[in-house]
């Protein structure tokens, strides 16, 4: 849909593994190539060690289906090739299916169904006549953590068809993270002894993600500047943590939504629209989330800290207020009695690290002023808690907040405020130094 607004001829972030796609990171330089060793060993043309078996891992959407389809490419002449996909199969069916891809012809014993010897004997057979050609034969099962147990002792047992010089069938294991603790697992010694290479691939770095955006764009046709800034691509790093199929998949909503919008050039707003779309947000709140109401507390002391405790009432977002009536009873108590009496015992950071618990609990009516109580203990700690009253006022008995109580839930000045919110955000005040705290929490990453 966006192609010919960005000047480009095909789809740049298919999630299909096209080969021609392949972003060559150093990483996938090395997992290649451990594939390509036990080719080079099983046909006796390098210095492989030949047969036995080769792992490649790799969490999911790092592309090692991707490096399966260029390893095929790239498959030497007089090498014969099996390739399963769909490894959940009985030891026979995965025997079968093993002739059927090498094109057995496997005699069956008529009505009765045919057994695992015959497939294996056929193989065997196969096998010695390939080598007796000057041919190898490589086996690749792709999604190997599927692999049930006495599916992949049946495989170890496919290696020891060999001559007095070489094993006959060189078997490569694609899999999740997960089958490297499969063949570490009690039972299999045998198997994960007989591993000749293996190769973990891990997520691409950010100047890699970088790259590897303009390198898929410039394959789909695209010849002018990335179409994406700066803080978009570091955008897309961190929300895709590297990973190339999330890569892809935030990198093309994200220019549907500046194509949807008129724009040519993709900025981290638009990313943080596209992750929303594309991602799910169900899961626990990250460090992004957590910074909005750390971000309101800094507004807050640069602003004025009277005029963001007055919005809050006045737009209902304070915890226990009614939009468009009277404030409930829980806030009353706590904004007015709780928060003025932590100001006056236990200093200005602390009053700011109470008011920050009462604004990041739940907004329900069901709010109590025990519970408010509690998160504000939480955050001042023993010291501001023992001064805290047992019983909060009742709501008829607290004023309304003003100016003046309003002022005293802030730090006294902008250096104190800067490090109080440090320690929000997870750092060590020290990080902020005497630098401007905007540009110094931006190597931070923070904003």
């Amino acid at each position: 849909m966006y192609s010919q607004h960005f000047g480009l001829t095909q789809d740049p972030f298919s999630i299909a593994p096209d080969p021609r796609y392949l972003f060559m990171s150093e990483r996938h330089r090395e997992a290649l190539a451990h594939l390509l060793y036990g080719v080079a060993g099983s046909s006796g043309t390098g210095s492989g060690s030949g047969g036995g078996f080769v792992l490649l891992t790799g969490d999911i959407g790092t592309g090692k289906t991707t490096i399966c389809r260029c390893f095929l490419e790239q498959i030497p002449a007089g090498c014969h090739v099996a390739y399963i996909f769909n490894p959940k199969l009985t030891v026979t069916e995965l025997l079968q299916s093993i002739c059927e891809e090498f094109h057995i012809a496997v005699a069956s014993p008529s009505p009765q169904p045919t057994t695992v010897k015959a497939y294996i004997d056929a193989l065997n057979a196969f096998l010695l006549e390939s080598h007796a050609n000057g041919q190898s034969c490589v086996l690749i099962i792709d999604e190997a953590q599927n692999l049930q147990a006495d599916v992949l002792e049946q495989l170890r047992l496919l290696t020891n068809l060999e001559t007095n010089q070489r094993k006959l069938l060189q078997i490569i294991l694609i899999g999740q993270p997960e089958l490297r603790d499969m063949l570490a697992g009690a039972g299999l010694e045998q198997l994960a002894q007989r591993v000749i290479a293996r190769y973990h691939l891990g997520p691409l770095t950010a100047p890699e993600t970088a790259a590897y955006l303009a390198h898929r764009l410039a394959v789909a046709g695209h010849n002018a500047a990335v179409p994406f800034d700066a803080a978009a691509l570091r955008r897309i790093h961190q929300r895709s943590g590297g990973v190339p199929r999330r890569i892809n998949l935030l990198a093309d909503r994200a220019l549907l939504g500046a194509y949807v919008e008129g724009r040519a050039l993709v900025d981290r707003r638009i990313v943080d629209r596209a992750a929303a779309e594309v991602f799910d947000t169900r899961r626990a709140p990250t460090a992004a989330g957590r910074w909005r109401w750390a971000g309101v507390a800094a507004a807050g002391v640069a602003a004025g800290g009277s005029a963001v405790l007055l919005a809050l009432f006045a737009l209902g977002v304070w915890p226990g207020v009614r939009t468009g009536g009277e404030p409930g009873a829980a806030a009353l108590a706590v904004t007015g009695g709780l928060t003025a009496t932590v100001a006056q015992a236990s200093g200005a950071a602390s009053a700011a690290a109470a008011s920050t618990a009462v604004m990041t609990a739940p907004a329900s009516p069901a709010s109590t002023p025990a519970a408010a109580r509690a998160a504000a203990a939480a955050a001042i700690g023993a010291q501001g808690a023992a001064a805290l009253p047992a019983t909060p006022p009742a709501a008829t008995d607290v004023p309304v907040l003003d100016l003046s109580q309003g002022l005293a839930m802030f730090p006294t000045n902008e250096t104190t405020a800067w490090r109080s919110l440090a320690g929000l955000w997870g750092l060590d005040a020290a990080a902020l130094g005497d630098a401007d705290p905007c540009r110094a929490v931006r190597s931070h990453q923070l904003r």
